[in-house]
């Protein structure tokens, strides 16, 4: 019963995932190439600095610890 819960949010969560993504890179590129004179970011780009700014402000976490 709880693995067909997962598989039934599990393409929410990706979807969720990927609209975060795209939402950040519009972010960034309507805003940081005007106020900052910085190039606009692809999607993946956008990808890894929300990954690296995850493990940076939010830290990683261990299970059992």
């Amino acid at each position: 019963m709880d693995s067909l819960r997962i598989l039934d949010v599990l393409p929410f969560l990706v979807a969720l995932f990927f609209a975060v993504t795209g939402l950040f890179q519009w972010l960034w590129n309507i805003t940081m190439p005007d106020v900052f004179n910085l190039k606009k970011i692809t999607f993946w780009q956008a990808l890894r600095l929300l990954l690296i700014a995850g493990i940076l402000f939010g830290g990683a976490r261990f299970p059992g610890r």
